[in-house]
């Protein structure tokens, strides 16, 4: 039988990562949106697309919940970007309501799924699916890590002219202006990243990965970045409906690891068929967990906007 993934939301993130999702033909899909008919287009599309790139999966498009019934992962990237004039706060409770009613609607129908969050601000919409679901930790997460990780494997292949796949990295905390990009952890072919670049270009590298959306939103113009934000949802729903057990840094609920306890906060997981299946802890400096504890201190400061 095959797995079923809805996504919420079928803006760019939401219908490309359909789109990536069917390409896998290892899961039936269904795109949810508020808009008339426009999901259903969408499906539709997508769909059409399988006689000629070889894939059986099913795809339809939905106004409600209804259709998403019996889901196995449920990714929740519906909300509203923040507009000019526009307080951090205001954007927080109206993403707050939405989020709310998704999680509430998707509970009621697919009690045993799994739900990334990939709605922004991303680790304290997490927090907030974790508190109004009352599933699981480890069957509660957002992707923000992989992304960030993603931009910085990308300027250190482009700077040192190799393989983005002989770069190794990882990006910690909150997604935004408080990540934390470990450099001095970070390797290509096995080399550690500080004997290869120097330090000052490095500090530029670890800033453009900070500033990695705010530079495409500002070459947009309108809208943001899409194709690298779901093909990193996708490699999450890999690792979960593949069982592979990959390593990468996701927003996760924290007991006490690296310090932190009651917080989502973006650290490296194990990810497998049980979700979230173990949180990998690196040894840290002492520069390198104050910066994550800013980053933890800030999504708190998040939690505490919505009151939960």
């Amino acid at each position: 039988m095959r797995n079923k993934v809805t996504v919420v939301g079928a803006g760019n993130v939401g219908a490309t990562l359909g789109q990536r999702v069917a390409e896998r033909d290892y899961a039936d899909v269904v795109l949810v949106d508020v808009i008339p008919d426009m999901p259903m287009g969408k499906a539709l599309d997508i769909l059409e697309a399988g006689p000629v790139l070889g894939y059986d999966s099913l795809v339809i498009g939905a106004n409600g919940y209804d259709e998403t019934a019996g889901s196995d992962i449920v990714v929740i990237t519906s909300g509203i970007a923040r507009k000019p004039g526009m307080s951090r706060d205001d954007l927080i409770r109206t993403n707050q309501g939405i989020v709310t009613q998704v999680t509430q609607e998707i509970v009621k129908r697919s009690p045993n799924a799994m739900l990334i969050c990939v709605t922004n601000p991303l680790d304290a919409m997490a927090q907030l699916a974790y508190s109004v679901s009352g599933f699981p930790k480890q069957r509660v997460m957002g992707m923000a890590g992989v992304l960030d990780t993603a931009r910085f494997r990308t300027f250190i292949a482009q700077e040192l002219g190799v393989s983005v796949r002989d770069v190794q990295a990882f990006v910690l905390g909150g997604h935004g202006d408080t990540m934390v990009p470990l450099a001095r952890l970070s390797t290509v072919a096995g080399v550690p990243l500080p004997k290869l670049i120097a330090e000052e270009r490095l500090a530029q590298i670890v800033q453009r990965t900070r500033d990695g959306g705010a530079e495409i939103v500002n070459l947009l113009k309108q809208g943001s970045a899409y194709y690298a934000p779901s093909a990193s949802v996708l490699q999450m729903i890999d690792s979960i409906l593949l069982d592979k057990k990959m390593i990468m840094p996701c927003a996760t609920y924290l007991e006490g690891e690296y310090g932190i306890s009651g917080l989502f906060v973006g650290v490296p997981v194990k990810l497998g068929s049980k979700g979230v299946e173990e949180v990998i802890q690196l040894e840290l400096s002492e520069d390198e967990r104050a910066q994550l504890q800013k980053s933890a201190d800030s999504v708190r400061e998040l939690i505490g906007v919505m009151g939960i």
